[in-house]
């Protein structure tokens, strides 16, 4: 398993106050209700930004049928350049997005929460390879049952774990994640 990240990197890289977590992490079984809320989010995101919206996808396991998830919408935002904050985080702070995480060492990537949805709005610079590998993750773990339930075990397990921050139960669940991504090429 890999090594947790820091409590001090996760502070540099919070806009907000880093609050421990110090628990276990909620699962829920998949919804449909899941994709409304995506696509409720997309609407408005696209109607805030317009034009700087180059790619909006819906992500994470809220994305994949039959996949338990914490109940958070994962939405992958492209726009022409994420550093160039000044082209969308104020319009998005206006609507009520309130941008947490601000990832200048990968991949520019910015990570907003919604005003009155439970979403992780990830912002990346168009063509970004990490969008790319997270949709054809998501896209692998729908059209194969077998992975997605290897994925959706080692989620359970993991998330009976007390984790003193969310970001350490996403890092643990890595290994599974790449040992999927390979048989995704």
């Amino acid at each position: 398993m890999p090594e947790p990240i820091s409590d001090e990197d996760l502070q540099k890289v919070t806009v907000t106050e880093l609050v421990p977590h110090n628990s276990t992490i909620r699962l829920d079984e998949y919804t449909d209700e899941w994709p409304r809320l995506y696509e409720r989010e997309a609407a408005r995101i696209t109607g805030v930004l317009g034009g700087v919206v180059r790619r909006i996808e819906h992500a994470g396991s809220t994305s994949v049928p039959g996949l338990p998830a914490k109940p958070i919408i994962d939405i992958v935002l492209e726009v022409p350049d994420s550093a160039d904050e000044d082209a969308y985080v104020a319009p998005l702070e206006a609507h009520g997005y309130t941008l947490r995480i601000r990832e200048a060492d990968w991949f520019e990537h910015r990570l907003f929460k919604g005003p009155d949805t439970n979403i992780n709005l990830h912002v990346f610079t168009a063509g970004c390879e990490e969008v790319e590998r997270m949709l054809r993750f998501r896209d692998h773990l729908r059209a194969h049952p077998a992975d997605r339930d290897r994925y959706a075990a080692a989620k359970r397990e993991l998330s009976a774990r007390v984790w003193r921050h969310v970001q350490h139960y996403a890092d643990a669940k890595s290994e599974v994640v790449r040992e999927i991504l390979a048989r995704a090429r």
